[in-house]
């Protein structure tokens, strides 16, 4: 049966994000059986669920979620309503209690576009936030050095889960590249150590 990756990028991110890049160069040079799949997520919450459940509707075999920062608070929303399972790369659990920063213009760092983030940005991702989840569902990997999101809340959120925590490091994950193979394996159910 086939497998494919959906890679789910952060806030103001894009398909073009360093850590989408890798997995999908990874992809292509060691495993070129697996499926990519990185949408270029809307900036508006409700679009953003719908493209995804629309994305995850279109794929065929076994699916497998990955999730950055605002990434993986959208894998966990769809981990949970379509019950897959999912790595979350220093997720936000509750982004509408950090986004609220950010409030007014915005640009994407990639694509350069314009928009103004508002209040209803954060009802609408208040909306998705999950009751409760099956913590088996998930892999969490942090980096206790993240300068944007406190490592530890994640840690809470997703007890339960298996989960990677690794000392030093930054909101981009500087340990990426050394977990693939790692997460190769457990996209194809093989066991792992690490």
């Amino acid at each position: 049966m086939s497998l494919t990756f959906v890679y789910l990028h952060g806030f103001n991110s894009s398909p073009e994000s360093v850590k989408a890049r890798m997995l999908a160069d990874y992809l292509r040079q060691y495993a070129s059986d697996v499926g990519f799949d990185c949408p270029t997520l809307p900036y508006a919450p409700d679009r953003a669920a719908e493209l995804i459940a629309t994305r995850l509707g279109r794929q065929s075999g076994e699916i497998r979620l990955i999730g950055s920062s605002l990434g993986g608070f959208y894998a966990t929303w769809a981990a949970e309503r379509f019950g897959l399972p999912a790595v979350l790369i220093n997720p936000a659990v509750h982004p509408h209690r950090l986004l609220p920063a950010y409030l007014g213009p915005q640009q994407n760092l990639y694509t350069g576009e314009r928009y103004l983030l508002t209040e209803a940005h954060l009802d609408a991702l208040l909306a998705l936030e999950v009751p409760s989840l099956m913590p088996e569902r998930y892999w969490l990997m942090v980096e206790t050095g993240d300068e944007t999101l406190d490592y530890r809340e994640a840690v809470d959120f997703y007890a339960g889960a298996r989960q990677t925590v690794i000392e030093g490091g930054d909101h981009g994950f500087q340990s990426w590249g050394s977990l693939l193979p790692a997460l190769l394996a457990w996209g194809r159910g093989e066991t792992t150590d690490k």
